[in-house]
């Protein structure tokens, strides 16, 4: 299975959402919780190419961007195919 990063705010409702997503598919991630870290949230802003809402999402290192943009795959029928799930 690729590497999944997330980057979230604890009460983050859009986090929360994106965290469901990936748990509903048995995805094991690696959560990054920035919450009032500057440091790291430049980091992460850096990482996912000026971006700075949350989450922001990585899968083998390749930015998918956030809740909204993980969705979308999903409905694409194309995010089992990044997580490596696809038959």
């Amino acid at each position: 299975m690729p590497k999944v990063e997330i980057y979230t705010w604890q009460l983050c409702p859009f986090c929360i959402r994106a965290k469901a997503l990936l748990e509903s598919k048995g995805v094991v991630y690696q959560e990054y919780s920035i919450d009032g870290d500057q440091d790291a949230r430049l980091a992460m802003a850096d990482r996912a190419n000026g971006r700075t809402t949350l989450p922001q999402i990585f899968i083998d290192n390749q930015s998918i961007g956030g809740c909204d943009e993980l969705h979308d795959l999903e409905r694409a029928c194309q995010l089992d195919v990044l997580l490596g799930l696809a038959d």
